[in-house]
């Protein structure tokens, strides 16, 4: 059985993506950027191992409760991450919000982090950048920061979202 370290569980916010969701604070993350608001997640020991099912029985609790993946780097965990989103999607009507060090392009360029893109609704990608801090941003730290919407389902109204035109 899978399992994730996890440093938290927030239930029921409303700073981890639109409308009430149930954020999985998760520990790994080998970024490291400077000025980084959760620095203790860093080192994946610093988490509690959990059990996919765990997590899901969790999740599926809250019926008014969407879901966000942050920490941490869930991509630092992505084989994992993607059971839990496969799982998620498979078993619940729940929106995915996925926080990530990583910009989109560099996690479509590899195969094995890009394996749990299908099962994000919207990704927050790039690193934080301690030099453009800008804290009127809706939620991200710093304007390099994107937040994408990945599915067609996701129709959020966020300011600052992109849109991905795919290649023709």
């Amino acid at each position: 059985m899978m399992k994730i370290s996890v440093l938290d569980i927030v239930h029921q916010t409303m700073a981890d993506g639109p409308g009430f969701r149930t954020a999985i604070y998760c520990a790994g993350c080998d970024h490291a950027c400077p000025g980084c608001h959760n620095p203790q997640s860093w080192n994946i020991n610093n988490g509690h191992w959990m059990e996919i099912d765990e997590l899901m029985e969790i999740i599926k609790a809250d019926s008014m409760s969407n879901v966000t993946f942050t920490g941490g780097d869930p991509f630092c965990q992505v084989d994992a991450f993607t059971e839990l989103a496969r799982r998620i999607k498979a078993e619940t009507t729940k929106n995915i919000w996925c926080w990530t060090g990583y910009t989109i392009e560099e996690i479509q360029a590899d195969e094995h982090l890009s394996q749990m893109l299908p099962y994000i609704d919207t990704l927050v990608d790039g690193p934080f950048i301690l030099a453009q801090r800008d804290t009127t941003l809706l939620f991200r730290g710093s304007p390099n920061q994107r937040i994408i919407h990945l599915t067609p389902v996701e129709e959020d109204v966020c300011p600052g979202a992109v849109e991905l035109v795919k290649p023709r």
